[in-house]
């Protein structure tokens, strides 16, 4: 059984992975309005990723025999005024989520919950590939320049992601 504590710290960080996902899906809806079809996708595929994150804690907490505790979802604000400042944005979303899961690893260690540990290495080594994602695209911006040639090849590139978690979230456990 998990310790309340911890339940409700992974009932936090869900809020914190549904808010990501909405934070994501207003980022693509950014792209598409400038005509960044490409990068919407991307984010849009970043979106299922973060329900997928958010879906897998839910059915880890409903494993342990603790019952989740939804939250209000916090709505988006994205201001950036270009394509480099938006991505810049979700790398450094992108290293907050990261600091979360770490609070939430220390939490764990503190605790001696070595389930939770082992299932929240696997975050840890997720958050690797987040930002790192972040930062290529960052400087793939760089290296092509921040003016519509570079960011058409850009956009063109980022819209060959696919998704890579399941979409049916029925079928998620906290193992996947």
């Amino acid at each position: 059984m998990l310790s309340t504590r911890m339940a409700e710290r992974i009932d936090e960080q869900i809020n914190r992975e549904m808010y990501s996902a909405y934070l994501y899906m207003a980022m693509s809806a950014r792209m598409t309005q400038w005509g960044y079809k490409g990068a919407a996708k991307w984010l849009m595929v970043q979106y299922h990723e973060e329900m997928f994150h958010a879906m897998k804690f839910y059915s880890y907490l409903q494993d342990r025999g603790a019952v989740p505790t939804l939250k209000t979802i916090a709505a988006p604000v994205v201001k950036e005024a270009n394509f480099k400042e938006l991505f810049a944005h979700v790398l450094e979303h992108e290293k907050g989520v990261t600091a979360s899961i770490r609070e939430l690893l220390e939490l764990a260690l503190a605790e001696k919950d070595y389930a939770t540990e082992g299932l929240l290495r696997w975050y840890v080594n997720e958050q690797v590939e987040e930002e790192r994602n972040a930062e290529e695209i960052l400087q793939n911006v760089d290296l092509l320049g921040n003016g519509p040639q570079g960011l058409f090849m850009l956009n063109i590139e980022l819209g060959k992601r696919g998704l890579g978690v399941p979409s049916d979230f029925t079928a998620i456990s906290s193992g996947d």
